[in-house]
């Protein structure tokens, strides 16, 4: 009897695009000497109309946050709260992809999935406003992750980029917050 033949394909995948190592050793090196460095980063957000905003930073063309039509909004971009999951979800994804280079570690996946839980019956302050929490009060993010590395390594680096995250900490951390009439 014949032997069977048997195909095996192998899926090679390819390093996410590279983080200059030189670049985020000099960042350190700066970050080191001048530890007391505070920046004050600055956006500017125009309501164009519904509950439609664009926010501009820097020079970058406008950032669009909207709310979906159970909101009354146009639904044509994240709403103000799925957008501090966007933000959450990056910075933990630029921590974790900047200490694998410093650690020598080659990802080729890294995607996160967010959620969190947040009641939104106060309605921006005209709904239900008897006492309750505001805000999220539960965020779960799941970091699939592949790299050259043992499973240990990635959940050590997944965990040291979580402590490390300025949008994390300022989720979890109380922040001095003045807003005022111009």
């Amino acid at each position: 009897m014949p032997m069977a033949e048997t195909t095996v394909t192998t899926q090679v995948k390819s390093p996410l695009r590279p983080v200059s190592k030189e670049g985020l050793e000099k960042l350190a090196a700066n970050a080191k000497a001048n530890p007391d460095v505070v920046k004050s980063l600055k956006v500017k957000t125009v309501c164009e109309g519904q509950f439609r905003n664009l926010t501009y930073v820097r020079d970058l063309p406008a950032h669009v946050i909207d709310e979906p039509p159970s909101l009354l909004g146009q639904d044509t971009a994240p709403n103000p709260s799925e957008a501090v999951l966007a933000c959450l979800g990056s910075c933990l994804s630029v921590g974790i992809h900047a200490n694998a280079v410093m650690r020598g570690i080659t990802l080729t996946k890294l995607e996160l999935e967010l959620e969190g839980d947040i009641n939104i019956t106060g309605v921006w302050g005209i709904g239900d406003l008897s006492e309750k929490r505001l805000g999220f009060t539960d965020i779960r993010v799941k970091v699939d992750l592949e790299g050259d590395a043992t499973r240990e390594e990635l959940e050590e680096l997944v965990a040291h980029s979580n402590y490390w995250s300025p949008v994390a900490n300022t989720l979890r951390l109380p922040v001095n917050m003045e807003v005022s009439l111009a």
